[in-house]
């Protein structure tokens, strides 16, 4: 390769490495944004659940067929990896297929494993393409879904099928260009899947075939640097964070809910009242109940947000949404991602954030959506990567009816009693004691 072309491309790698770390850098500050959470209890549960939910996809799982499909290309996209690794060192150095040499027929047999992964991943994007905008699956095609995500999702399953493409060409060409005894291609055994497409160059010069290896060696190069930089803007952001969130994902039964010290301790000071400490000196400074904003919520319901596929599994299986309210978990998360996004941008101007008179509720998040859910974890039984977007819905919740007072008037009854009678009915504890009576 000739040092022009080795000096273009450190160029590009060092330009999109840079730009992907401070996109990264950014998600990581509006991330921990959030409020703090100690979730490294029980490593080993955790790790396991990392390999099973986020490597090996078990919950994808009960709808198979997508499954397979899914998995293909996941562990294509993975494991085609390595050649990139290939790749990357040939421009750096100079060199063409590097590893050729020195691992011999193991060479062959490797780039044809991948060239199967390859061919698996672009036959698994095609498919997706026609469940999307052929065969219109609901999940797929929900009003949520409508302008930016549907665009994002196919311009990022067509960008696959032309690397993938580009990919075999590639290796046709080269095959082509040995079988011819072109200077500087080493000599292998045919590959699984591109010796197959040599026919395709038969009657090209030579000339024309290095053209062709080259043309398609960059573009599926620079293809790649543009997809890294791609991806912190793309839902398929998943790819990495799914990890991370598996990893972080809650162990505790999923319908225990988080309660509040505080509250839990003015219902026990009401019933107890020896035990409530003396009145502070000064009254402590007045805190959020629940969340109003993302910056209320935990670092991990953020982490949710970009951790986020869009797939809809969580809205198809909402008992909510099924009945035609307005529900849709899958937005509720959308939501706060875009909300966080905007926070996020908010901070790059002005340094710190400046208020904007904006907030998740009611901007993004309707009070109609938030009272729709029943709790009752579906969602959260549904994703593939353990996001939890009932918790998100908790918060706001409390939020309008601790800080607003913003609650239904059945609501606001139960909690009168509870106050007053220490239990949802409105009967004093006397009078619920006299019904034994006779």
């Amino acid at each position: 390769m000739h040092i022009a072309q080795q000096i273009l491309f450190i160029v590009c790698a060092v330009t999109a490495i840079y730009f992907f770390s401070k996109k990264v850098a950014e998600l990581r500050r509006n991330i921990l944004l959030g409020r703090d959470e100690d979730l490294t209890d029980n490593s080993n549960q955790r790790w396991k659940n990392m390999v099973l939910l986020a490597l090996g996809q078990k919950k994808m799982f009960k709808k198979p067929l997508p499954a397979i499909l899914h998995l293909a290309v996941y562990a294509g996209f993975i494991i085609i990896n390595v050649e990139i690794l290939e790749i990357v060192l040939d421009g750096i150095l100079g060199t063409h297929r590097l590893f050729a040499p020195m691992l011999g027929g193991l060479y062959s047999f490797l780039i044809g494993f991948f060239e199967v992964l390859a061919a698996l991943v672009l036959i698994g994007c095609v498919i997706f393409l026609l469940r999307r905008n052929v065969m219109k699956l609901k999940r797929l095609n929900m009003k949520e879904l409508n302008g930016w995500p549907k665009n994002d999702a196919n311009l990022i399953l067509i960008t696959e099928v032309v690397l993938m493409s580009m990919l075999l060409v590639m290796n046709g060409a080269d095959l082509a260009l040995q079988a011819q005894g072109a200077e500087h291609y080493h000599s292998t055994a045919p590959f699984l899947v591109s010796s197959h497409l040599t026919g395709m160059f038969s009657g090209m010069s030579q000339g024309a075939l290095i053209g062709l290896e080259r043309t398609c060696w960059w573009l599926h190069i620079i293809g790649v640097f543009l997809f890294l930089n791609y991806l912190p803007y793309s839902k398929h952001l998943h790819v990495l964070l799914a990890f991370p969130n598996a990893y972080y994902g809650k162990l505790v039964p999923q319908g225990e809910a988080k309660n509040m010290p505080e509250i839990q301790n003015e219902v026990l000071y009401m019933m107890e009242p020896d035990k409530a400490p003396p009145a502070p000196a000064e009254p402590a400074e007045p805190r959020n109940f629940g969340a109003k904003d993302v910056t209320d919520l935990s670092w991990k319901n953020l982490l949710d947000a970009y951790s986020c596929t869009e797939c809809g599994r969580c809205t198809d299986s909402c008992p909510a949404n099924m009945t035609g309210k307005k529900l849709s978990p899958r937005k509720i998360m959308m939501d706060t991602r875009d909300r966080l996004e905007e926070v996020g941008k908010n901070i790059n101007e002005h340094k710190t954030f400046q208020p904007d008179g904006k907030s998740l509720i009611n901007d993004y998040i309707t009070v109609e959506e938030l009272r729709a859910c029943t709790t009752c974890q579906a969602c959260v039984e549904a994703c593939p990567v353990s996001i939890d977007p009932v918790s998100i819905i908790m918060q706001l919740r409390r939020s309008l009816v601790m800080d607003d007072s913003n609650a239904p008037q059945e609501w606001n009854m139960m909690f009168g009693n509870i106050e007053n009678n220490m239990a949802p009915w409105k009967f004093s504890p006397d009078d619920r004691d006299a019904w034994v009576n006779g």
